[in-house]
């Protein structure tokens, strides 16, 4: 009896070493202050920025299960204004896969994309009009396809069957923005089942003190296929380790998406702060 627990127990400790999993947050603060008499110009203001993204992969023979996550949020206050959102994110993907050859695989995987707060838009006299919140924009993707993996530092998935659900829970979002995001006036959800999605992510220490992180996101409805209403996202992180705590981080996103506006929207945040990184990565 005591033989066949210990083999159990021996089972269940082999088992944890198919979890490779990594865990890191951050905090950013920049501050600015002059003087009254201060010739230069300048205004008065604090920034605190967050950060906390995590991964958790399993990987055992031809089957993988790789999930992660990443939440940003950041505030910014200037003297003679309210304070304001500076980022935020809410973000989380799950894959499935099995391998086929030794770069290629078939998945399934389920990502999600936010914000935890309302998001205004500022006009004069302090004046602020609601253009999002949680949920308000909500996406929900499902994608089932064959993922190319040459190395562990890129993946693209091609997802030919892609649903897609838009979620807008605030009904005075359609009051600013009368796309609602691409969500039917009077309803909260729109649902795109014939679609398509490309998701690639590359990530890499370019030096033992540089990382580059990019993540793209293609999305593609079939019934309303054409240039214009494909939407793209590309996120790109850049982090300088200065030491074993203190890092620069650059991020910048590039979105179109013809539902939220016909433009391309840019954002770009540079920061010096505090980042723990943790993982048990052999």
């Amino acid at each position: 009896m005591a033989d066949a627990v210990d083999v159990l127990s021996e089972e269940a400790k082999k088992d944890t070493t198919y979890w490779v999993s990594e865990f890191s947050g951050g905090i950013n603060f920049n501050q600015a202050s002059f003087s009254d008499n201060w010739k230069a110009g300048g205004i008065n203001s604090v920034a605190l920025g967050s950060i906390i993204a995590a991964k958790a992969m399993y990987k055992k023979d031809r089957l993988s299960w790789d999930n992660e996550i990443e939440f940003l949020y950041g505030i910014v206050k200037n003297e003679g204004q309210s304070t304001r959102k500076s980022n935020d994110r809410m973000f989380f993907d799950s894959k499935v896969g099995y391998r086929m050859s030794s770069n290629w695989g078939a998945f399934f995987s389920l990502n999600f994309l936010s914000q935890f707060t309302e998001g205004f838009e500022y006009g004069p006299n302090e004046s602020q009009t609601l253009i999002s919140d949680f949920m308000a924009p909500g996406f929900l993707t499902s994608s089932l396809g064959f993922e190319y993996r040459p190395n562990n530092e890129f993946n693209l998935r091609i997802g030919p069957f892609s649903p897609r659900f838009t979620f807008v829970n605030n009904p005075d979002i359609i009051l600013a923005v009368p796309s609602n995001y691409g969500v039917p006036a009077g309803e909260t959800t729109r649902i795109e089942w014939l679609a398509m999605q490309i998701f690639a992510n590359y990530n890499k220490d370019i030096s033992e003190n540089f990382n580059l992180k990019t993540r793209y996101m293609m999305f593609a409805n079939y019934e309303t296929l054409s240039m214009k209403t494909i939407d793209h996202r590309l996120d790109v992180t850049l982090t300088a380790k200065i030491t074993q705590f203190i890092n620069v981080t650059l991020t910048a996103i590039s979105l179109y998406d013809f539902d939220q506006d016909p433009g391309i929207q840019v954002s770009q945040a540079l920061a010096l702060g505090i980042l723990y990184k943790v993982n048990n990565k052999k």
